[in-house]
């Protein structure tokens, strides 16, 4: 029997964010968070609580010889004088230097180690905290973000989840009555984010016998079916055959799981609005086709799908927000296994925008799906469109797990995703696609070939989609080595590049 999870269906309510005013050591929660900085000097709040114990945080943390770096915690139980359970006390590093980067770093700790504690309720005094450059609705932004992401789980395969309670309230403490709508704001939009993280995690995490290119369709219609501004069309193999697909149909030859091209379009502006077109490559398992992959590390190859969940979860967010925008989202979902059926390296095919393409190594196939639906989302006279996708070992290799790779034909465009990225702290790089790299790509017997060599693999591979953008401003990120991480403990997908989008969606709107 085939297992259905469908879920949006099963998603659980994000944890209630609302604002605290008023004396801290008389709040009743499971929880406290204040900061501290190095040398043991406190926030204003911690510097509350310090006085209600007369004195006995600091003799705590000189005990505890506590730094106060960022990202530095320590929790204590029952601290006198204080009517929380316990005190969570979060470095902070120099309080003359405290970077975007630094605070979230202790953003992150302290949700982490709250996340560990059987905390329900917990009252957050961290938005007194200056930050270079950063206002309290991006601090409560990154709060909201942060804390729900921390206390994600990956349960729904467990026969026996975790007994363990989550964390469902959090009051955010207000230094400012007059910031009340900005704070507000900020959450809002975290909570959104976190959302949209939280479905893109959900659904990369699920292997790939049961998240197929049928059942991203399915989610992709309950999308729909949720958000009133969301209308979802999925084409079926005939239909793309009919539109000359020919790209996205040799890659899923060798699967029995019938492909989809799933099609999402938000109304959240006038209809004749030129939309903001978002691609993201859906390849539900990648074992390489014929050109097969080594066996170590196969199984992480369910990923390959990050980029069309990572649309999923950026569309959600964007309806949760109401974003008076225009989104089109398309998504080309198969498997690439290898079978009798399955395209062979020295196989000729052709696109739909008319390109022949020799196959040199049918491992290459994300750029062969993205083609054909690059070619069909230039139907939609898009303003912008941005594709999202694991696409090459390459990149990861060149950036590491910190920088999602940028490439893009647009300089307005390609500084508008680096700034997004900032201010998400979801960073890009931008690398080069100069014409030079398209030599790389020539073919003896087609018009190019699906690969350009060893050297420079991520350009290469943007510059195969290069050919196919040539009507329309576009960006192409690679995901490769960002969308998830690896390790038996650390294994999991990551949600980027969510923030990153949404934010770029926020300052368009």
């Amino acid at each position: 029997m085939r297992l259905r999870l469908h879920l949006l269906e099963s998603l659980p309510k994000l944890m209630d964010f609302s604002l605290h005013f008023g004396n801290l050591e008389t709040k009743r929660t499971d929880c406290l968070i204040v900061g501290a900085y190095e040398k043991q000097k406190l926030t204003e709040s911690a510097k509350q609580i310090d006085q209600a114990s007369e004195g006995g945080l600091v003799k705590l943390l000189k005990r505890e010889q506590f730094k106060g770096k960022p990202g530095d915690v320590l929790l204590f139980h029952q601290l006198p004088g204080c009517r929380a359970d316990r005190v969570l006390v979060v470095g902070l590093g120099d309080p003359k230097a405290l970077s975007a980067q630094n605070y979230s770093q202790a953003l992150a700790s302290a949700g982490k180690a709250l996340a560990a504690t059987p905390s329900q309720k917990a009252l957050c005094a961290l938005l007194e905290a200056e930050v270079a450059g950063c206002d309290l609705r991006w601090k409560s932004r990154q709060i909201a973000r942060i804390f729900a992401d921390g206390c994600y789980r990956f349960t729904q395969l467990k026969s026996e989840p975790e007994d363990r309670p989550a964390l469902a309230q959090v009051d955010l403490h207000c230094p400012d009555k007059t910031q009340s709508a900005a704070i507000e704001q900020g959450v809002r939009e975290g909570q959104a984010i976190a959302a949209g993280m939280k479905l893109t995690k959900d659904l990369a995490n699920l292997p790939g016998n049961l998240c197929t290119p049928s059942y991203l369709a399915e989610q992709a219609q309950k999308l729909a079916d949720r958000y009133p501004k969301i209308k979802t069309t999925v084409l079926e193999a005939a239909e793309m055959e009919t539109l000359g697909m020919g790209a996205l149909l040799a890659v899923a030859r060798g699967s029995r799981q019938p492909p989809k091209l799933i099609v999402l379009e938000y109304t959240g502006a006038r209809p004749e609005n030129p939309p903001i077109a978002l691609v993201g490559k859906g390849i539900t398992f990648d074992a390489g086709g014929i050109s097969l992959k080594p066996a170590e590390n196969m199984d992480e190859m369910k990923y390959d799908m990050c980029g069309g969940a990572s649309v999923l979860g950026t569309l959600m967010a964007a309806a949760e927000l109401n974003l008076p925008l225009k989104l089109v989202g398309v998504i080309p979902a198969c498997e690439n296994l290898p079978d009798g059926n399955a395209i062979k390296p020295g196989d000729i095919i052709k696109t739909m925008a008319g390109h022949w393409v020799e196959i040199l190594n049918t491992d290459a196939e994300g750029r062969l799906i993205l083609a054909d639906a690059l070619t069909y989302t230039q139907r939609f006279n898009p303003k912008a469109v941005i594709d999202v996708a694991t696409l090459t070992g390459a990149c990861l290799v060149a950036l590491g797990r910190h920088a999602t790779g940028l490439f893009a034909n647009d300089e307005a465009l390609a500084q508008a995703l680096l700034k997004a990225g900032e201010t998400s702290l979801d960073r890009a790089w931008r690398l080069p696609l100069w014409k030079e790299y398209q030599e790389q790509l020539q073919s003896n017997f087609a018009d190019l070939a699906n690969v350009g060599g060893r050297e420079g693999g991520a350009i290469t591979a943007a510059a195969f989609l290069a050919r196919f953008t040539e009507k329309f401003t576009w960006a192409h990120l690679d995901i490769a080595g960002t969308a998830w991480t690896s390790g038996r403990d650390k294994k999991g997908a990551t949600g980027r590049p969510v923030p990153l989008l949404v934010q770029f969606l926020l300052d368009q709107a």
